[in-house]
């Protein structure tokens, strides 16, 4: 077996963190190596925005661009500039010492060896897992409202969830939209206190406790057109007639793999420096939705994806060879 390969900057990761970050570290001429992924838990190389069909809050594109589109085009900047780019998932790594070791494919066949690595593998937004969702995707069903919001003005829409973001959400699509019903499985919001008066103030929301979304109408209309709910102290089942459905129900950080090496907050997010990309490891940076579950916008992971770059690049040249 051939002796493993020695990179300057390994990425893992490829949404518009992880091809920002190697666009600075290769203009920087640190020889990146892009990890893009293959499948890694649902998310595909060029992350979230692959599932998204319209992106209309991308600086530099007016007429709005598929989320597939952009992330060719991160993509092929980074092939331009010279990113080096692997289509396969890392399995597992070990930051105790440097060079930091990153195995790469199914059977963790490929050992890579990294003086300092950038962490933007994402975090994957959950959903209700009920009939209908899958098929509409991206055609109604969102788990994002700033992102898809302003496809549905005028409508009526839904939202689930209970929290903080629930009620920004709610409180959001209201701006844009004819009326907004909030759908929560419990008989009360954990949110704060202050989202939640802000959101019971609003008239144009209606609040439904105790509730749960059961089917999500009609894929053969390939578009959202209504939910069938369903009380749960009643029982009783209706259908509310909508334009699109918004999930708030959280996202799940793409972290299992550092688990045990980098320090995490509570919620499962990476920890980074306040102001920085730095984690807990000296030479592991984080970027993108991995370390952010306040903004989660393509627009402010590619800012923290330079700015991972650029602070691996002063740190190396702070090391000794």
């Amino acid at each position: 077996m051939s002796e493993p390969r020695l990179h300057n900057v390994l990425i893992i990761g490829s949404g518009p963190a992880g091809h920002t970050a190697a666009i600075y570290a290769a203009r920087a001429n640190l020889k990146p190596l892009c990890v893009e992924g293959f499948n890694a838990g649902g998310l595909i190389p060029g992350g979230q925005l692959m599932f998204t069909t319209e992106v209309e809050n991308y600086p530099g594109f007016p007429k709005g661009v598929s989320g597939q589109g952009l992330m060719k085009a991160f993509r092929d900047q980074s092939i331009e500039q010279g990113v080096e780019i692997i289509t396969a998932d890392v399995q597992k790594v070990d930051f105790s010492s440097r060079p930091f070791k990153v195995w790469v494919g199914e059977d963790e066949d490929i050992l890579h060896l990294a003086k300092s690595v950038i962490i933007a593998t994402g975090a994957r937004a959950n959903y209700l897992g009920v009939t209908g969702e899958e098929d509409l995707k991206n055609k109604g069903v969102s788990a994002c409202a700033v992102c898809d919001g302003a496809l549905f003005r005028n409508e009526d829409v839904i939202v689930v969830g209970g929290g903080d973001t629930a009620m920004e959400e709610a409180q959001y699509l209201t701006g844009l939209c004819k009326s907004v019903t909030l759908i929560h499985r419990r008989d009360e919001f954990r949110a704060s206190q202050a989202m939640q008066k802000r959101v019971q103030n609003n008239e144009k929301i209606t609040i439904l406790y105790s509730h749960v979304v059961e089917e999500v109408l009609d894929p053969t209309a390939d578009k959202v057109t209504a939910v069938r709910i369903k009380d749960l102290k009643s029982g009783d089942t209706r259908e509310i007639a909508c334009g699109a459905l918004f999930v708030a129900i959280g996202h799940t950080p793409m972290t299992d793999l550092f688990a045990g090496q980098l320090d995490v907050h509570d919620n499962g997010y990476l920890k980074i420096e306040p102001g920085t990309a730095r984690t807990s490891t000296e030479g592991v940076f984080a970027s993108g939705d991995v370390a952010d579950w306040v903004y989660r916008q393509a627009v402010t992971a590619a800012g923290t994806g330079c700015m991972a770059a650029l602070e691996a690049e002063r740190w190396l040249s702070q090391q000794d060879d």
